[in-house]
């Protein structure tokens, strides 16, 4: 992989980009980050830039969410549940057909959003349920390690919860903390990145800060149904990618 302008500019604007989402939404769509990326590299290489930058923009990102917008009844169930998806994602993935996961969660993906906005886009407070808790904190860190899809079935337990939009942001981001800790070392071992690598993970360190200040802003701008509708629209662009991804690979 040659350090050359067009790899530090794309990967310049991929680390804004999710740093962006991290303070916007607090987290979710870092699966953009390795399609994006793969443009100029190898995906391995892409993963293994990524997965240290992803605990500095946590780091960072912990002054905007704070233990005050964290559901912790919600965590208290879908934390445990992706550890032990993604425990069962590193056994799987000898097993299991990448393509076909990233095909099965992005068309249940797409029809959760379309029902959505066909029903209206309404934000609207359903019960909780551990059984759906512990489904999407599980498929999560499956989908995390095997299509880097972790964020569409965290997201399709929260959104129908009709949290207040800091507090869907707050618990969204610690989810993703967790993970994203928790898959850093194995992503390290598996690329064992080269200086150049280092090199530019050090020179994409500024857009972090400058990412989660931007997207904080806007996220203080829209109102409950704002947030809620672009969560769904990128919903919608994720699961559209995922899907791509996995046909196209057949």
């Amino acid at each position: 992989m040659p350090l050359d302008f067009p790899t530090v500019a794309v990967a310049l604007g991929t680390v804004f980009l999710i740093s962006f989402t991290k303070g916007v939404l607090g987290g979710g769509f870092a699966i953009l980050g390795i399609p994006l990326l793969a443009l100029v590299m190898d995906p391995i290489s892409a993963g293994a830039l990524l997965a240290p930058l992803f605990c500095v923009t946590d780091i960072f990102a912990l002054r905007y969410w704070r233990a005050s917008t964290w559901s912790k009844p919600d965590l208290a169930v879908l934390v445990p549940a992706q550890l032990a998806g993604i425990g069962a994602g590193f056994l799987a993935m000898s097993l299991l057909d990448r393509r076909y996961v990233a095909i099965a969660i992005a068309l249940v993906t797409l029809n959760f959003a379309g029902l959505w906005f066909w029903r209206g886009g309404k934000v609207t407070q359903q019960p909780r349920s551990t059984a759906k808790g512990l489904t999407a904190g599980f498929v999560s860190g499956v989908g995390s390690m095997l299509a880097h899809s972790g964020g569409p079935p965290v997201a399709m337990y929260l959104l129908p919860l009709g949290l207040p939009k800091a507090m869907y942001a707050g618990t969204t981001f610690l989810f993703f903390l967790v993970g994203n800790f928790t898959k850093v070392a194995p992503w390290l071992v598996l690329a064992d990145p080269q200086p150049h690598l280092w090199l530019l993970m050090g020179l994409c360190l500024p857009m972090i800060p400058l990412g989660i200040w931007v997207g904080w802003r806007e996220h203080e701008r829209l109102d409950q149904r704002q947030l809620y509708r672009a969560c769904y629209a990128l919903l919608v662009v994720v699961a559209a990618k995922l899907l791509w991804d996995g046909v196209t690979a057949l």
